[in-house]
């Protein structure tokens, strides 16, 4: 009587825990007044085009093997300690890209990482800065990928480990490290200190390349811009707080966000070299802005590899 008593009390805590953790992982939707938001606001592409090119869109999603970088079908290999992911097609292709996609899908994905369906998205795409994003840019950023070709062809599937590959599992990745939310203007700076913050933070995502992470794929607060290896093992991003870059000026930073050309005679490569081509489009007032706001980082050592 006791065993089967202690199996039944078993049961019903394991039930409890699995519907909790149900719960607590399940994808959370924008609520209908912010979709209606994306649903009647226009786009203008001009500015759009400026965010495809800050948040090195491009980069990722250009179709590999060619040159024309607005050719968006995806399947770029990025691997990981969890397996390799391919990056999705965000042609206009209405099968195989986003063409049939509304800009509140669009918003959902970029800010609350999650697709249409509302399943969760992999972390790999950085959504967890992309959340700090105003409306109106994914507005903008929607208008001006409308204008971009349609590419045929999907992608292969993820090829992750068995544990990883059951996204709901993201949620609880969600619930450690994804903090939603517009970035609330510090008005203890001025405007372009703010405009530095709001590009390296959220659309430019940097802290996702130039910091360490944990175990579970979460940045590690101490080390946040103060480097982190390659996910892929192929290299190390480099601190670019004041403790390994502070004999830079900002028209140092400028003129490597410009141009790729550093302080010390040198040039940026690896995957950088591919950002800078996207930051190179930026006007001067953006490049400016984010030097200063680089430039007010907080020192921090290096962590070791």
């Amino acid at each position: 009587m006791r065993v089967r008593i202690w199996m039944s009390a078993g049961i019903a805590v394991a039930t409890v825990l699995a519907v909790g953790a149900w719960l607590i992982t399940l994808p959370q939707l924008f609520a209908s007044a912010d979709l209606a938001w994306f649903a009647d606001r226009g786009g203008d592409a001009a500015r759009g085009r400026l965010i495809f090119a800050a948040g090195d869109c491009a980069s990722c999603h250009a179709s590999p093997g060619q040159s024309n970088r607005l050719r968006l079908g995806g399947g770029l290999a990025l691997a990981s300690p969890y397996g390799t992911f391919r990056v999705p097609n965000i042609s206009m292709d209405p099968v195989d890209g986003i063409g049939n996609w509304q800009t509140k899908d669009l918003a959902n994905a970029l800010l609350s990482g999650l697709s249409p369906s509302g399943s969760h998205y992999y972390p790999v795409f950085p959504y967890a800065s992309y959340t700090h994003m105003e409306p109106q840019n994914v507005a903008d950023l929607m208008a001006y990928l409308r204008t971009l070709p349609a590419v045929k062809g999907r992608p292969p599937a993820h090829e992750l480990a068995s544990l990883f590959s059951v996204r709901r599992f993201v949620g609880f990745w969600k619930i450690l490290y994804f903090r939603p939310g517009p970035l609330e203007p510090d008005p203890a700076r001025d405007e372009k200190w703010n405009r530095g913050r709001y590009l390296v933070e959220a659309i430019g995502h940097c802290a996702e390349c130039h910091s360490s992470r944990d175990m579970f794929g979460g940045i590690k607060t101490k080390t946040r811009y103060a480097g982190g290896q390659d996910p892929e093992g192929a290299g190390y991003y480099p601190n670019i707080t004041p403790e390994r870059i502070g004999h830079w000026s900002e028209q140092d930073l400028i003129e490597m966000l410009r141009s790729g050309k550093t302080p010390d005679h040198g040039r940026v490569g690896s995957s950088m070299a591919d950002v800078v081509t996207n930051t190179a489009m930026l006007p001067e007032s953006d490049l400016e802005a984010v030097a200063l706001y680089i430039k007010s980082l907080a020192a921090r050592p290096t962590p070791k590899p």
